[in-house]
């Protein structure tokens, strides 16, 4: 699995339209990465259609959606625990006559199916990654005691049944929007789920992409960030009859007047190719900022997770890539303790982050997912060395992530305004580098780009002045 950027997060949306004073209310609790966080949007789009609203309080909520992810260890037992909290407060609430319908969605639905329901009763319905197009259906299911488990798809229908949401909504959800262009994986790294939950690699058309990016823009969104399990596999056939690969979307995309910014996540180094590094070269909107996860930075390890390249072909991309764009920053995952690891193999993954310098990286522990050939594999590394392993690592990260943001300060350059500030006479937005940018209040409105120098640092956040 390569988009491993958020360990853990729990979201709540809440664009409901208040003067239409919908009869329910849905509240959606999200782990995982941004592909997740999208696709929670997606349900709540395709229930606005069934009378539901967006809530922030669970306890209020007609209708409970846990969105799931399954790449961290334990991820289905974190699951369960959150529904035995979640089933008090449904007796709670059908002690006051209140209806509470549970659903399981994600990743973990879509491995555990039918078990969910066994293991936790209280549980209505559980919904595949593919299928929540059909979440309003289970739904009526359910509300006369029918219980669903829907996890099937064809692979056709990965993007045929998107919601297609108001302006109005859009427009409530801030300046800045994902847009899924690609779902699934082909690369079969043998520590990852991901092939068995989210499926083989499905490209969107171009004509849908660029129909969804054009209501996003007209709705005022300024920046779009381009997603898919394995993004730049993205390959379709373009409006004039020929292939195209992610570099030449992004090309088209950045004609789109009032789409300042262009992002996408997450990469795999097979999948960059010369249009895509020529766009990162020739494209001012695209920013400055690749995640590019290598894993290991051991030949023999490499080849155990089936990553398909070595070492030394990873650091001739960077190498490409920094020549095309010298001001990119570079993220990355790595992963500690896998299977047959020894001392050598961690010192090599240690070299390799020295060689290429990370402004961001997220590193883990190796954990055994269930059915993944990893699972299998012998000679498991004992957990107080992966441990150590993983401390001594995420202390080299850190310090390079530091010095990152330390480089930025006395820096000049453009800054996308995104939301207000969390302290009063403060506006927040983010830099090229995705990075946390605070400024006063007055220097401008949401949704403006302008130009800073940024005069001081905390933690990972930029503090600037406006030129």
């Amino acid at each position: 699995m390569e988009h491993l950027e958020i360990d853990s997060m729990s979201q709540a949306f809440s664009e409901g339209d208040a003067s239409a004073t919908p009869s329910r209310k849905v509240f959606v609790k999200t782990y995982g990465c941004q592909m997740n966080v999208y696709d929670s949007q997606r349900m709540t789009d395709a229930l606005a259609a069934d009378g539901y609203v967006a809530t922030e309080a669970m306890e209020e909520a007609d209708l409970v959606l846990l969105n799931t992810c399954h790449i961290r260890e334990k991820a289905a037992e974190k699951v369960y625990s959150e529904l035995g909290r979640i089933r008090e407060i449904k007796r709670e609430r059908e002690r006051t006559g209140a209806e509470m319908l549970i659903g399981v969605t994600g990743c973990v639905a879509q491995a555990e199916g039918r078990e969910i329901i066994r293991r936790a009763p209280v549980v209505d319905l559980v919904i595949g990654p593919q299928t929540y197009h059909r979440l309003p259906d289970a739904l009526r299911k359910a509300r006369v005691g029918e219980k669903t488990v829907d996890t099937d798809y064809a692979v056709e229908d990965k993007f045929e049944h998107l919601p297609q949401p108001k302006s109005a909504e859009i427009a409530r959800r801030g300046v800045t929007a994902f847009l899924s262009v690609q779902e699934g994986c082909d690369k079969f790294c043998t520590f990852c789920v991901v092939p068995y939950t989210r499926g083989a690699e499905v490209s969107r058309p171009v004509s849908q992409i660029l129909a969804e990016a054009e209501r996003l823009v007209a709705a005022g969104m300024r920046e779009i960030t381009l997603l898919g399990q394995n993004v730049n596999a993205w390959r379709a056939e373009g409006p004039d009859g020929k292939d195209w690969g992610l570099g030449r979307l992004l090309f088209r995309l950045a004609d789109i007047p009032g789409l300042a910014r262009l992002r996408y996540t997450t990469s795999h180094p097979r999948d960059m190719d010369d249009e895509l590094i020529a766009a990162h070269r020739d494209l001012c909107s695209l920013m400055p900022y690749l995640h590019l996860p290598v894993q290991a930075g051991s030949d023999r390890i490499l080849k155990a997770m089936n990553r398909r390249h070595k070492a030394a072909d990873y650091l001739a991309l960077i190498e490409r890539i920094r020549t095309a764009r010298p001001d990119i920053a570079m993220s990355g995952d790595f992963i500690v303790g896998f299977p047959g690891e020894t001392d050598e193999d961690f010192e090599a993954t240690l070299n390799i982050v020295r060689e290429v310098g990370y402004a961001q990286a997220f590193s883990f522990k190796y954990s055994p997912r269930p059915g993944t050939p990893g699972a299998e594999m012998k000679d498991h590394v004992p957990e107080t060395l992966k441990d150590e392993r993983l401390q001594r690592l995420q202390a080299l990260l850190a310090e390079q992530q530091h010095a990152f943001t330390q480089s930025r300060v006395g820096m000049r350059f453009d800054v996308l305004i995104d939301k207000p500030g969390r302290r009063a006479g403060q506006k927040a937005g983010r830099s090229p580098w995705l990075q946390p940018v605070i400024i006063d209040e007055r220097a401008g409105e949401i949704g403006d780009i302008i130009p800073v120098r940024i005069t001081r640092t905390e933690a990972s956040t930029l503090f600037a002045e406006t030129l």
